[in-house]
């Protein structure tokens, strides 16, 4: 990963930090692909994917997550729900934080909550 998207993915943790989320988890792999961020909040284990762009980007970071991307970070959720014994409790969900860059050291956020799955955007 590079230094941009590691960059992005500590700003997106702390904005969710700040709005009552727990980080449990960075950098989840499978052999699927990866998930940036997991976390909790109330009864939801939320699986976050971060994307980080200039605000004069060509391409929006949500339209970055493509149906392919969808469909990896699923799968990396249900191996992670499974391997990792996830109390039942917890709703799975996908939430998809933009970063955006507006200038040196200036940042926004768009937080889509339920982006995709079930019940999502897709």
């Amino acid at each position: 990963m590079n230094e941009k998207g590691k960059k992005g993915e500590f700003l997106a943790a702390r904005y969710l930090e700040e709005k009552g989320y727990s980080v449990i988890a960075r950098n989840y792999h499978s052999r699927y692909g990866e998930i940036d961020l997991i976390c909790q909040k109330d009864s939801f284990l939320i699986f976050v994917e971060v994307k980080e762009r200039k605000t004069s980007s060509f391409v929006s970071p949500l339209e970055a997550v493509t149906v392919k991307k969808q469909e990896k970070l699923i799968l990396t959720a249900q191996q992670y729900l499974i391997k990792e014994n996830v109390p039942s409790y917890l709703q799975p969900r996908f939430d998809v934080v933009a970063v955006l860059e507006s200038g040196k050291e200036q940042y926004s956020f768009c937080h889509i909550e339920n982006a995709f799955g079930k019940g999502g955007w897709r």
